[in-house]
Formats: C-alpha cells, structure tokens, sequence
C-alpha cells in the first residue's frame, strides 16, 4: 500500500476519536458550568414595606446582602410553619451578617407590626436581618405577582389567604438567582416545604435526591463567597 493511502486511512481513524473526545469534552465542561454556576432569573421587583420595628425597609435596603423572600402570615395553620422552621434553620446555619430573611404577610390587616414581632418572637427570629414585613393588601399582592410566586386574590374571601410555599434567592446585586436540575433547566424558585418529608424530596442535580433546605443552604454560601 502507498505510504499516502496509510496516512490517510490513519487520519480518517484519528479525526473521529478526536471529534468524540471534544465532544465528552465540552458536555464534561458544560455539566461543570450547570453545576457551579447559578442562573439569573431577573431583577427583584422594587418593595417598600414596614418590618416588626415599625421600620420602612426596602429592596434598595437589602443591596449588599443575600437574602431569601418568602410570603406567608402569622396565623397559617399548615404550610407557614414549616416554611418559617426551616427558614430558621438556614438561618442558623449560615449565621452570616452579609445573609438576611424577607418574610411578607399576606395578611397586613391582622398582621401589624405589633402582631409581627410577637410572632418573630415566638418562633425565635432572633436575627435582625430577618425582616417580618406588612403593608397594603393590594400592594402586595401585586408584589407578590411580580415575583412570579402566586398569592390568592384579596377579593375572594375564600381565596384570600393562599399562598404559594416557594422561595425566592436574591443575590447582592439584587437579582433573584437559582441553580440548575439534573436537566440543565433553571428551577427558578426552591420549596419551602419538602425538606422535612423523606418521601416528598425533589431531584434536583445531577439525578440525586436533594432536599431544598439544603440546596438552599449550598447556593446560599456560593453567593456569599
């Protein structure tokens, strides 16, 4: 066989193992990057609010810090609870002066900032960036529609008082960040709800079992960082 023909046939050998080596490559980086690296999934909406001090607090405040935003009310008998506890949790753990909390009542009419802090009080929020806030009904239930997590129309009294359970993760820069799941899909917001429940965790990276707390708590530190 000419000495050519041996040169070509080695190169028609080579140039595909090197295709398929660069391609493992790029998915090896690119599963690197999804998992490193949290998606930006917009700017927080503006606020203006009242905490349990009787103190205007605003997202303008809170620039410099990583924080989590929650809705709620102090007199939820079901998910509340559990969204608070776990809320203290993260709290504890991260025990970081550059980490705060947004709680916001979807019940300003009972819950009062006299209300709100009793109720911090009672839970054990000690922290004093954890900010149980209040306000106008209407007001925030448009806030909580430009967050894009769903709160019941103040209209319907049987409505009112739902909520959703997931929680928002805001950056220093004030953008509302997450991480990506086992797909390389953004999950846009994290449950505040299945943390505790062995059979009710979520998959959530790279095909394991993750309970949001603490996923919460690992993307928390990457902002901090």
């Amino acid at each position: 066989m000419p000495k050519n023909n041996k040169t070509n046939n080695k190169r028609k050998v080579i140039m595909p193992i090197a295709v398929i080596a660069l391609l493992f490559l790029g998915i090896g980086i690119g599963m690197s990057y999804f998992k490193k690296n949290l998606y930006t999934v917009m700017k927080v909406p503006d606020f203006e609010l009242t905490d349990q001090n009787n103190k205007k607090i605003t997202n303008k405040d809170m620039l410099g810090k990583v924080y989590l935003v929650e809705f709620f009310f102090s007199k939820c008998p079901t998910i509340c609870p559990v969204m608070n506890t776990n809320m203290k949790a993260i709290q504890s753990q991260i025990n970081d002066p550059n980490f705060g909390i947004i709680s916001i009542s979807i019940d300003p009419e009972n819950d009062t900032p006299e209300a709100l802090k009793e109720h911090a009080q009672k839970i054990g929020a000690k922290s004093p960036d954890w900010h149980f806030l209040t306000g106008d009904r209407g007001y925030i239930g448009k806030l909580a529609d430009q967050f894009n997590i769903y709160v019941g129309d103040k209209e319907d009294e049987a409505e009112s008082l739902n909520h959703s359970g997931m929680i928002a993760l805001v950056d220093q820069e004030g953008n509302i960040r997450c991480r990506y799941n086992k797909d390389n899909m953004p999950i846009l917001y994290y449950s505040g709800l299945n943390y505790d429940d062995p059979e009710g965790k979520t998959p959530r990276l790279n095909g394991k079992y993750h309970p949001d707390r603490e996923i919460l708590i690992e993307d928390i530190k990457k902002l901090l960082k």
